[in-house]
């Protein structure tokens, strides 16, 4: 009689590993985002990263070469993951105004729940955008949110709820620009001037005033005298 095999089966998460590289990847990348957006790219270390995960420090520098090419990715998915929920607003099947108002609240609250992409952008701007500008996919997902922009402004011009002659890379501007320092600037902001900025109530206050003033610039007379 054959004696039962005492070999162990390798681990689940080992097979998981083995069996699903793009979840090891995605794991990395995570943990990844955190270190960078909180450390820069010059203070994080992919020692760290590889303790904080489950891969290794070898199975990073397979998968991403060395820490600069990390960095780019976690870049790159930073701006898929907010240009991949912006395309699930279906902006083009809503009427202007609300489509409009959608993307400014939409920006506002991402950005609000999503401090580790303001800080990761934060810093390349500290690098002068010289490793974005290295990446076709970012320039074409920041494309792609301009066109769609340029779309919802044609339409409401159309309309006549939206005045003519603007520029939608500059109304891209001032939506990224307001919803950027709500978060960008919110400890030095409330600690200067004494105002719990990110409680619920304030941010909510915040969001109603960015998509009002917004929506006026955009706006014709017309539509500001009916809201």
């Amino acid at each position: 009689m054959t004696a039962p095999s005492t070999k162990a089966s390798p681990p689940a998460a080992g097979r998981r590993r083995k069996n699903d590289p793009e979840s090891v990847r995605a794991d990395i990348l995570a943990v990844a985002t955190r270190e960078f957006s909180e450390k820069g790219l010059s203070g994080a270390r992919i020692d760290e990263i590889a303790e904080k995960t489950r891969a290794s420090k070898r199975m990073i520098y397979y998968y991403f070469n060395d820490k600069e090419t990390l960095y780019l990715h976690t870049l790159e998915a930073a701006y898929q993951k907010v240009r991949l929920q912006e395309a699930e607003l279906d902006l083009d099947h809503l009427a202007p105004l609300e489509a409009l108002s959608r993307l400014v609240r939409f920006t506002f609250c991402h950005h609000a729940k999503n401090p580790d992409f303001i800080r990761l952008v934060m810093i390349e701007n500290i690098h002068h955008g010289r490793f974005l500008a290295q990446s076709e996919l970012i320039q074409s997902l920041n494309a792609g949110v301009i066109d769609v922009l340029t779309n919802v402004y044609i339409r409401g011009v159309e309309e006549g709820c939206f005045r003519e002659g603007l520029d939608p890379r500059e109304l891209h501007w001032l939506i990224s620009a307001l919803s950027f320092f709500n978060v960008s600037n919110q400890h030095t902001f409330s600690r200067i001037f004494d105002w719990q900025q990110a409680a619920p109530e304030n941010q909510r206050k915040l969001e109603d005033h960015v998509t009002e003033m917004v929506l006026r610039y955009v706006g014709t007379d017309a539509t500001l005298s009916q809201s």
